[in-house]
């Protein structure tokens, strides 16, 4: 593998003893190759913030290789950690400080510029809101926040875990075309979210988790096509009959109320010239393709649920955890 993020054979075992070993990761395989906007997916519990946190070093796996920009991990993230930004669980900060200064003093003990302090603010939507305290924020806001903070050092990597939790619909497309700015300027992201049709939308690559092993990895597109089973939904003017005349010809039919759902079918007009020619006339004819959520489920059978309806053509956010780190002291008299 060569890639901006690889990690092979993972292994991480959490003990206790009151509840015993606990399998987080089993033997896991990611690979993010630059410029990706790249999708981490998996159920709760599966092993996606124990990978995240096992390459940033923050704890420790048992088994396995991780290198970050080709550097060893996480023994030799300092080397590249100035080219790394990345919130994992969720953030804190210390609620007197506003936004703005909750940035400056990263930036200096960062060895940041602190004009970049308002330009990342301006970046994820805090513009307005940087000198309000951060007690007052949402928690979409402290999301905002929490971006802000990795994106100071102007990343060549980005790793964001439930960056959209606590958005509202509006910042969620804010974040997504914020990610989507970042992908055309060069940065790689990788990004977990529960909110599966956004990773659809704005990752071009995926990796899907669970048990602590993955199940599938590659092109979005060429995930779903994957699970693309050639069918179409089919409503006419004599369902009955319309059933009865696919079946003949062949076909898979799965009825519905209102409808058929006709698998194996190649070209549509199939359909339509089969019911066509007895006098039944559809109404309506619509290939159904596979969406990601569906294809999440069938794949992991996340909380045991049925596989969600197809989409036709037709139709807590990451952060450091605990208070950021800093020496008040050296701070001392530092204003927003």
């Amino acid at each position: 593998m060569s890639g901006v993020i690889e990690i092979e054979g993972l292994r991480k075992t959490f003990r206790s003893v009151r509840k015993g070993h606990r399998v987080a990761v089993a033997g896991f395989d990611l690979l993010v190759e630059a410029g990706q906007v790249h999708g981490f997916l998996g159920p709760n519990g599966s092993g996606k913030t124990t990978t995240l946190r096992a390459l940033l070093g923050l704890v420790r796996a048992d088994a396995g290789q991780m290198r970050v920009f080709g550097a060893d991990a996480p023994q030799s993230l300092p080397q590249v950690a100035h080219r790394v930004g990345a919130i994992v669980e969720s953030p804190q900060f210390f609620g007197n400080f506003t936004g703005h200064r909750t940035l400056r003093l990263l930036a200096l003990a960062g060895g940041v510029p602190v004009s970049r302090v308002d330009e990342v603010l301006e970046q994820v939507g805090l513009r307005d809101r940087g000198h309000d305290r951060v007690k007052g924020y949402s928690l979409g806001m402290k999301q905002r926040l929490a971006v802000a903070s990795a994106l100071l050092k102007g990343p060549e990597l980005l790793i964001l875990d439930e960056p959209a939790n606590g958005l509202d619909p509006a910042g969620i497309r804010e974040m997504r075309d914020l990610m989507r700015t970042l992908a055309g300027n060069g940065v790689t992201v990788l990004v977990s979210s529960h909110i599966l049709a956004e990773i659809q939308l704005i990752c071009d690559h995926v990796t899907i988790i669970s048990r602590g092993r993955r199940v599938t990895a590659g092109p979005v597109t060429e995930v779903l096509a994957g699970f693309d089973r050639n069918e179409c939904l089919v409503r006419a003017d004599d369902l009955i009959r319309a059933e009865q005349l696919l079946q003949a010809a062949g076909l898979t039919v799965t009825a519905h109320a209102d409808h058929l759902v006709v698998g194996g079918v190649p070209d549509p007009t199939l359909i339509s010239r089969t019911l066509g020619e007895q006098d039944v006339w559809v109404r309506e004819l619509t290939p159904v393709r596979p969406d990601l959520e569906s294809v999440f489920l069938e794949l992991t059978g996340a909380g045991q649920q049925p596989t969600l309806p197809r989409q036709t053509d037709g139709g807590s956010a990451p952060g450091p955890s605990g208070a950021p780190s800093i020496d008040l002291d050296e701070f001392r008299g530092v204003q927003a």
